[in-house]
């Protein structure tokens, strides 16, 4: 299932670019249009820009998750033995490097994984969660998180999170293009006959529709990761576990927590092992970044029990 899941996710991986590559064409075909009088070169910009923003996000991405999430690195096992030991033996299981051990301080329960691969990786844990459960449950959590590892989970995150913030940053500069295109749309020649006054309303009225539409853009993108993964994570840590009720009781511990972390950045969000905003379910759950835990925990019981 492992190797199964691991070429899903390559697969995911090209399905992603391929969207992202429609979304961004559409972008800079829309700025060369309008702000570059060649819609070509709008396309090539609005890549460029992504090719950038992504290969930095992509290299850097974990000292830049973790930067955004208020994380620190442990230095050592003595900073905190039991969370460093777990997670030390949970990837000798797993066959994959140590992946770097930090910890969020925040009341909230919560764990993710990032990185780009299992030799470039990370687990971040809240102290709520290291304070709230028990060995057991500890392990069943940090045991999904090795497997999101493992599984190559964390490589399509990182490039979904990538490409969603460029799309996010091309979407503000188009969104406040206005401000610095228009006060350029008066002079002696044709521009200032009516057809340019509607054009110019048009560009305010699509740049302010960009700039709504961002955060919602960045939703989308993140569900093409595919809630399935929490899933599949779920039961592959079991397996490393052997012990599937650790998990599930850690599931429902995270269940009955309704206090929503502090700091979290909304474009990591779904990296979390639960939603860590607590937000409440809207549309049958059609736009949720993660499954309900009780779905979840029920998948658990059926499969093992």
């Amino acid at each position: 299932m492992i190797y199964q899941q691991i070429d899903r996710n390559k697969r995911k991986t090209y399905l992603i670019f391929t969207i992202f590559f429609i979304i961004l064409a559409g972008l800079g075909s829309f700025i060369g249009e309008y702000f570059l009088d060649n819609l070509w070169s709008g396309v090539i910009t609005a890549l460029v820009i992504a090719l950038i923003y992504t290969l930095i996000t992509y290299f850097q991405s974990t000292s830049i998750v973790m930067q955004m999430n208020g994380a620190k690195k442990l230095k050592s096992e003595a900073d905190a033995p039991d969370l460093w030991h777990i997670v030390e033996d949970l990837s000798m299981v797993a066959d994959i490097p140590l992946p770097d051990i930090y910890i969020i301080n925040d009341k909230s329960p919560n764990a993710f994984a990032t990185g780009r691969d299992p030799k470039h990786a990370a687990v971040a844990v809240t102290s709520g969660l290291y304070e709230m459960m028990d060995r057991e449950e500890l392990e069943g959590v940090l045991a999904h998180e090795i497997s999101h590892v493992k599984n190559y989970d964390i490589r399509v995150s990182t490039i979904s999170l990538a490409l969603s913030s460029a799309i996010i940053f091309i979407c503000y500069l188009v969104g406040n293009a206005y401000r610095w295109v228009l006060p350029f749309g008066g002079g002696d020649d044709d521009r200032d006959n009516s057809n340019w006054v509607a054009i110019r309303l048009a560009l305010w009225v699509i740049g302010l529709i960009f700039m709504i539409l961002g955060p919602f853009i960045a939703s989308l993108v993140q569900l093409a990761i595919s809630r399935n993964r929490e899933y599949l994570a779920d039961v592959s840590g079991a397996e490393l576990t052997r012990n599937p009720q650790g998990l599930i009781n850690a599931l429902e511990k995270l269940k009955a927590s309704t206090e929503p972390m502090k700091k979290v950045d909304d474009a990591s969000a779904a990296l979390y092992i639960d939603d860590p905003m607590k937000k409440k379910k809207h549309f049958s759950g059609l736009f949720d970044t993660h499954p309900p835990l009780d779905d979840r925990i029920s998948e658990l019981k059926k499969t093992f029990m």
